[in-house]
């Protein structure tokens, strides 16, 4: 079954993946600042928003359904959960991933030995034991620990609800899948093969992804920038959707222009 997704907008192809729980209407604050400029493809995840759940939820499967919809020789972008799918697509040359943007995403979302700014493993494994015992409140707490420490924690939170129940709930099946894989991935060993250019956003206050998580990551990479978005937690683009449409802008008019290279 093909995952849901929407094209609008003229100019190069981005492609926007959202994060785990929600679907591609999270994106709607910022599209009438991206359409002007890009062409903007939007996908639900298998078992989010409108598309269906079939089985199949790891990481590779999740970039083979996304790259069966959108067009080739595309930029990337990916929001948390979404990051992971876009980072995993970017290091395989056969993806056809022509540049790369993470917005408060980690290859690594767990501590592990040298990865410390991160999630203790303990916490992902409480939202999976209580989604198979209170599934909506499970959601509702998923969201308001990604405004924890935000400067708009109220107004995000409401916006993130929002978002969330405008096209049905998630397959729990799907919900159980994206948090396995925030569990179990630690992609930094394929980072260094990504040679194209990358832009990672951070959110100045994330407390799920920290500045320093994002800047760690930056290292990992031959060819990226890092920009913090200030006083925004996990979902910048609902906190400030002018200045994020903006860094993307900026960023794809390099691309365009000859990107200077880190």
């Amino acid at each position: 079954m093909p995952l849901y997704k929407q094209t609008t907008g003229t100019g190069p192809d981005l492609v926007m993946i959202h994060g785990w729980g929600l679907h591609s209407g999270i994106w709607d604050s910022v599209m009438p600042l991206l359409e002007p400029q890009v062409r903007v493809t939007r996908v639900d995840l298998p078992g989010h928003g409108r598309s269906g759940w079939s089985g199949g939820g790891g990481l590779d499967d999740m970039v083979a359904a996304v790259r069966a919809v959108v067009p080739d020789n595309a930029i990337w972008l990916g929001w948390s959960l979404g990051g992971l799918v876009a980072m995993r697509a970017a290091a395989r040359p056969e993806a056809g991933v022509k540049a790369l943007i993470t917005v408060a995403s980690s290859p690594c979302f767990v501590r592990r030995p040298g990865w410390q700014s991160a999630l203790l493993p303990s916490l992902l494994q409480t939202f999976a034991a209580e989604l198979e015992q209170d599934y909506q409140r499970t959601l509702d707490r998923f969201l308001a620990l990604q405004v924890r420490g935000s400067e708009q924690a109220t107004s995000v939170l409401k916006s993130l609800r929002s978002v969330m129940q405008m096209h049905g709930e998630p397959h729990p099946a799907g919900l159980r899948a994206g948090l396995d894989i925030l569990a179990d991935s630690d992609l930094r060993a394929s980072l260094p093969s990504i040679e194209r250019p990358v832009l990672l956003l951070a959110g100045e206050r994330d407390t799920l992804v920290p500045p320093a998580a994002v800047q760690a990551t930056r290292e990992l990479l031959p060819d990226a920038r890092l920009t913090v978005l200030p006083g925004a937690g996990h979902a910048p683009f609902i906190s400030a959707p002018a200045l994020f449409a903006q860094t993307i802008t900026a960023f794809l008019t390099e691309l365009d222009t000859g990107y200077p290279h880190a």
